[in-house]
């Protein structure tokens, strides 16, 4: 089970914005949306950093005056782990949980973004193999015990 697999499945659009974007206006995209975080990116599609709920959350509750006038360039995490299609799921679940984050870019080995996958893609993903995986075994002893 890699991320590979998750992606065949998810797709691998991926919504992203520059750094010279509103928060507020980030805010409304994820709500719509209903996602966790955005990529930011520069216009040549390099990843300058990620931007999530939490993100927005934190920029509210640190700030006494209201969030409107804040970039994402402010308050965007600029330090984004990023795994391989190879990545197994249950690495990138490791990965997610040492790191108290949910959203993890998906690159090739030469760097270009193939996708992202949130910690709820990975769970979904792995109940749908485990449930085929019960299938399988309950097909096998009703075949080998019917007999």
């Amino acid at each position: 089970m890699t991320i590979a697999s998750v992606l065949r499945k998810k797709g691998n659009d991926v919504i992203s914005v520059s750094p010279e974007t509103l928060a507020v206006e980030v805010a409304r995209l994820i709500t719509s949306r209903r996602i966790g975080a955005v990529l930011v990116r520069s216009p040549a599609g390099e990843v300058l950093g990620i931007l999530s709920e939490r993100d927005i959350v934190k920029a509210v509750a640190e700030r006494t005056n209201a969030t409107h006038g804040v970039f994402v360039r402010d308050i965007m995490t600029r330090e984004v782990v990023m795994v391989s299609p190879d990545t197994p799921v249950d690495t990138a679940l490791e990965i997610m949980d040492q790191g108290y984050f949910r959203h993890l870019p998906v690159v090739d080995g030469n760097g270009a973004l193939l996708g992202i996958v949130s910690v709820r893609d990975l769970v979904k993903h792995r109940i749908s193999t485990q449930q085929h995986d019960v299938e399988s075994l309950k097909a096998y002893v009703t075949r080998t015990y019917m007999h």
